[in-house]
């Protein structure tokens, strides 16, 4: 007889999510008082440019980043690190945080199908776990993690 295993299922973020919390990471390392180009992130990171800028401005859509055009231009953070969770960040550019597409439980005993709405509603649980777990996480905590204790965050710059 094998012994009981536990499996830990874990959401899968996107590359497009992880390469927003990169950026995001760079800025709160490195972005100090001065935007940061979007060059100078892909650099620090890795990351192809021409898709970090789509990132980038999906996320200044979602009011996480602010920019500053021309010389001397480029992102800043539009809040402290401490403020901005890795749940916001991967749901401004991937959308709702959540399990599958399953639809909404059934209400007041319309469920027509044996057992959907039972697991429709668990389903709709892990979705908000899931989003509650990211949330717990700041860019800060991750700077900390980095080893980057002293976070150079930059006030936001005017539009």
């Amino acid at each position: 007889m094998e012994p009981a295993r536990t499996k830990i299922e874990c959401m899968r973020v996107s590359t497009r999510g992880d390469y927003a919390c990169r950026a995001l990471l760079s800025l709160a390392l490195h972005g100090g008082d001065q935007p940061t180009s979007v060059r100078d992130i892909a650099e620090r990171t890795g990351l192809p440019q021409p898709y970090l800028e789509q990132i980038l401005l999906a996320l200044k859509g979602a009011g996480l980043v602010r920019s500053k055009r021309g010389v001397g231009g480029g992102y800043v953070l539009a809040r402290p690190p401490e403020k901005l969770t890795l749940g916001q960040i991967v749901a401004a550019v991937d959308g709702p945080i959540v399990v599958g597409d399953f639809g909404e439980p059934h209400v007041g005993g319309a469920c027509n199908h044996e057992g959907q709405c039972a697991l429709l509603a668990v389903w709709a649980e892990v979705g908000d776990h899931m989003r509650a777990h990211l949330d717990s996480y700041t860019i800060a905590d991750m700077a900390r993690r980095v080893g980057g204790g002293n976070l150079a965050f930059a006030q936001p710059v005017a539009q």
